[in-house]
């Protein structure tokens, strides 16, 4: 089964690959620690499918927060200096509404 949530965090990872250059550029440590956070969503949401009951709800609260992370990390750059503006607002915080939803059944 795909999920829409799914192909959202697809087109996170996707989005973020010009942002994680910027990083690499000024924090390598932290360009690793956004991607492997965006690379979590994605993943818990694919093995979330596979699971059942509380397990699923498990992989479901995993990738939230791996995408607040991720927020938190854009949020630390902009603060920096590094970048301008929050990369993909919207579509995180509509990922993060099917995810919250997701992990509450």
């Amino acid at each position: 089964m795909r999920l829409i949530a799914f192909d959202l965090a697809l087109d996170l990872v996707t989005a973020l690959i010009p942002t994680l250059a910027t990083f690499q550029r000024h924090n390598a440590r932290l360009a690793k620690q956004l991607d492997d956070a965006s690379t979590s969503v994605a993943l818990n949401i694919a093995e979330a499918t596979g699971r059942f009951g509380r397990d699923r709800a498990h992989h479901f609260r995993i990738a939230l927060g791996s995408l607040r992370e991720v927020g938190a990390a854009l949020m630390v750059a902009r603060a920096k200096g590094w970048i301008a503006e929050l990369p993909m607002q919207a579509e995180r915080d509509r990922l993060g509404g099917l995810l919250y939803g997701l992990q509450r059944k």
